[in-house]
């Protein structure tokens, strides 16, 4: 079995019709990311050089996390953006020529909207959340596939870890680096919810989510 047949084979069964997971062509990929190609269908899309050279748990729950973002609704759309910005700048230079109040409105209102959707995309709190929020998701769905929940944080903590360390730019440093924060936060309340259920604390550490 190919690794992208594997990987097909841990999309939950409820997404196998629409989305699909392929080789990335990019000149310089990604290790793994998401591309909508229609208006009901998505692609997943590895690196397999840099990604073979991952732990398989790494693997899956890296997978997982990309999953869950499709889950969660946070894969970016087309970029319309760029094209609505433009079209409404260039109709407010116009009408100020034609001195037309309403349409100078309609356009400025269509860029304001256009910039503000902009923003949301690339901004960095928001970006943050939607990759927590994923990360939870991929803890999800590791259960689902049988992990048990300490091999399950364990998994994508190391997986972050890995990649932190092959990371140099300082912003991404920081992302995974909060990614993983947010992690042994979750880590230590799964910790308390089981040592209630359980009557114990030794069921699950927040600090064995590094491996």
């Amino acid at each position: 079995m190919s690794e992208l047949q594997r990987l097909k084979g841990l999309l939950p069964a409820e997404m196998q019709s629409w989305v699909f997971v392929e080789a990335a062509a990019a000149v310089d990929p990604q290790l793994i990311t998401i591309e909508e190609i229609g208006r009901d269908e998505v692609e997943i899309q590895v690196d397999l050089e840099r990604w073979d050279e991952l732990a398989i748990d790494h693997r899956n729950l890296l997978f997982w996390h990309e999953v869950g973002r499709i889950q969660e609704d946070s894969v970016p759309r087309d970029g319309w953006e760029m094209a609505a910005l433009a079209i409404g700048l260039g109709g407010a230079i116009g009408e100020l020529w034609v001195q037309d109040g309403l349409l100078l409105l309609l356009a400025l209102g269509l860029s304001g909207f256009a910039g503000y959707r902009l923003y949301l995309k690339n901004n960095a709190e928001k970006r943050l959340r939607d990759a927590i929020a994923a990360d939870e998701r991929a803890i999800e769905i590791a259960a689902r596939f049988d992990y048990s929940l300490p091999n399950a944080y364990r998994s994508l903590g190391g997986a972050l870890k890995e990649l932190l360390e092959q990371t140099r730019k300082k912003r991404q440093r920081a992302f995974y680096e909060d990614r993983l924060e947010a992690l042994r936060r979750s880590a230590g309340r799964a910790r308390a919810e089981m040592a209630q259920q359980q009557g114990s604390r030794s069921s699950l550490t927040s600090e064995n989510v590094y491996g």
